[in-house]
């Protein structure tokens, strides 16, 4: 894939070399670590490519090796990264964690980014009009909280505009990178996308708000809202059928299309919810975990195949599921997804058997690894 090929799903947001430990334990007490790479729109452009869909990552990384290491490794999977750019003054950023469960305390994470090339980002180093083209654009709020020109260069890209590209937008909140008001600026931005990711702890969190039904109201004009509910699955909000109805491929920068101007409105992508939802509750598989890390941005990566395949809600949030699955099963963040006749096969199986199913590692690459009892 080319950079004047349209991609399915332009990912814009900082990746960093992520260091994994050899053992368990400590960070004080780990000898050895094993490099990797880890970020959440890279993550899910990564996932996209690894499906079969085109998928391009924007960015910005240091002219460093540790920068050499990212891009390569990123369009290993088949990502486009014809658009990331190389900062000659500020570094790659990089993070070392240990290898224990994220959700306990002893699990810890070591950020080396403050000042990184990606926290440079903004309106004129990543300028609307030198993106390229897609049918999604998929954005998170990480990102929003990486610097002041980064959360511009956000507003910027979800404003509404004619010719607007289907904003994908992932909340991820993280106290830690936020240093003033965080609340107030996610719960813009999410307002300002066509298909939102949320968990309900992070919901609550962010904005004191409790229950996905809570959560669809603080957001009511996204076409899709899905809440992520841990081990409880997650519910989908979609108006009307919850289909996107993509138009044709073009380059942000156009303001023309065939020769006609584009339409004014919300946007490219999802029409404004215009009526009651369709809430579909999808149930969460019974997974071994090996790690947690990276299983959220799986999870948008599936949903957002799904979309572009135009899938059901219900198939949606089923693919998601299970390429959060593969992800969790391996130790770090990206791995291969199932084959899609495989995750079809699973996607399709009748609510009792997909209760049934439990998943453990090794299990994408064939359908005997996946247990029924």
């Amino acid at each position: 894939m080319s950079g004047t090929t349209p991609a399915d799903v332009v990912c814009l947001g900082e990746s960093m070399v992520t260091f994994l430990p050899s053992r368990p334990g400590r960070l004080a007490d780990v000898p050895s670590f094993d490099r990797g790479i880890g970020g959440a729109e890279s993550n899910v452009a990564c996932a996209l490519a690894a499906a079969g869909h085109r998928a391009a990552w924007v960015s910005r990384v240091g002219a460093d090796g540790f920068g050499d290491h990212l891009v390569e490794a990123v369009a290993a999977y088949g990502v486009d990264t014809s658009f990331v750019r190389r900062d000659p003054s500020r570094p790659t950023g990089i993070y070392f964690r240990t290898a224990t469960d994220r959700a306990t305390d002893v699990h810890e994470v070591a950020y080396y980014r403050a000042g990184s090339a990606a926290s440079a980002m903004s309106p004129s180093t990543v300028p609307y009009d030198g993106l390229p083209a897609g049918r999604i654009l998929h954005l998170s709020g990480i990102t929003a909280a990486l610097s002041p020109d980064c959360l511009a260069l956000l507003h910027e890209l979800t404003a509404p505009r004619a010719g607007r590209p289907l904003i994908s937008f992932d909340v991820n909140y993280r106290p830690g990178l936020w240093r003033g008001e965080s609340a107030g600026v996610l719960l813009e931005l999410a307002r300002r996308a066509d298909v939102v990711f949320v968990g309900e702890d992070e919901a609550e969190a962010a904005w004191g708000v409790v229950g996905a039904a809570a959560i669809r109201e603080a957001l009511p004009g996204p076409g899709v809202v899905v809440v992520k509910r841990g081990a409880d699955g997650v519910t989908v909000f979609s108006s009307d059928t919850g289909q996107p109805e993509f138009q044709p491929l073009r380059r942000l920068r156009s303001g023309v299309r065939g020769g006609a101007p584009v339409r004014e409105g919300a946007g490219w992508g999802e029409a404004p919810r215009s009526g009651p939802d369709t809430v579909t509750h999808v149930p969460a598989l019974r997974v071994d975990v090996i790690a947690p890390v990276g299983a959220g941005d799986a999870f948008a990566a599936g949903f957002l195949s799904g979309t572009l395949r135009g899938l059901s809600a219900r198939e949606r949030a089923r693919h998601g599921h299970l390429m959060a699955a593969a992800t969790l099963t391996v130790p770090g963040d990206l791995t291969a997804p199932p084959a899609r006749e495989h995750a079809d096969r699973l996607t399709a199986l009748d609510d009792d058997a997909w209760g049934r199913l439990r998943l453990g590692p090794g299990w994408t690459g064939d359908d005997t690894e996946v247990r029924t009892p």
